[in-house]
């Protein structure tokens, strides 16, 4: 009898193995086939466009527009530096050295991280509903910045539009500053 139960379950195992294999495949969104290729491209396009930075605060506005490869690159810049930063969180929390009080402090960080990702993905999304090619919003606790790719020609209304749309969604008073590219 356990030798039957063994042979349905290892049946059952390579059968979805084989499922997810097959739909990993023939999925349409999974068509890279050497990310870290691409990435490192992407960064170089990233870093290769003509960059002016304003005197006074020390912003950095990007003049030429990389295309989505740009907005990609920086989600994934984003990505990385968060979930570096989560898994010292974990080895904090894992830490049997390491006090009750830092233990909750580093599981707050965590869920905060997790919620800031949320609402820059719910923000960016609610931003291409308006009719905007697309959107990359960073939120870093303090301030809130997005940049807007779009064709059309944008007005401060426009800006002004996506500002109380931010501002509702988030319900804080946060610094935010929204800037457009054209989506050539």
């Amino acid at each position: 009898m356990l030798l039957k139960k063994q042979t349905v379950w290892l049946l059952t195992m390579l059968s979805l193995v084989i499922v997810l294999s097959v739909y990993y495949i023939t999925s349409p969104t999974q068509q890279a086939t050497d990310m870290a290729y691409q990435e490192k491209d992407a960064k170089e396009q990233a870093k290769g466009g003509d960059k002016e930075t304003m005197s006074g605060n020390g912003m950095e506005v990007v003049t030429d527009a990389a295309g989505n490869e740009m907005f990609e690159a920086l989600r994934l810049e984003v990505t990385d530096q968060r979930d570096q930063l989560r898994e010292e969180l974990e080895a904090k929390v894992a830490n049997a050295d390491v006090s009750a009080e830092e233990k909750s402090a580093a599981y707050e960080q965590m869920e905060n991280l997790r919620e800031l990702a949320m609402t820059e993905s719910v923000l960016e999304t609610m931003i291409k509903t308006m009719g905007y090619d697309d959107a990359l919003v960073r939120a870093n606790g303090e301030n809130i910045r997005i940049t807007v790719k779009s064709d059309k020609e944008h007005t401060k209304a426009d800006a002004n539009e996506i500002i109380r749309l931010v501002m509702s969604e988030v319900g804080q008073m946060k610094p935010v500053a929204v800037e457009f590219q054209p989506a050539n």
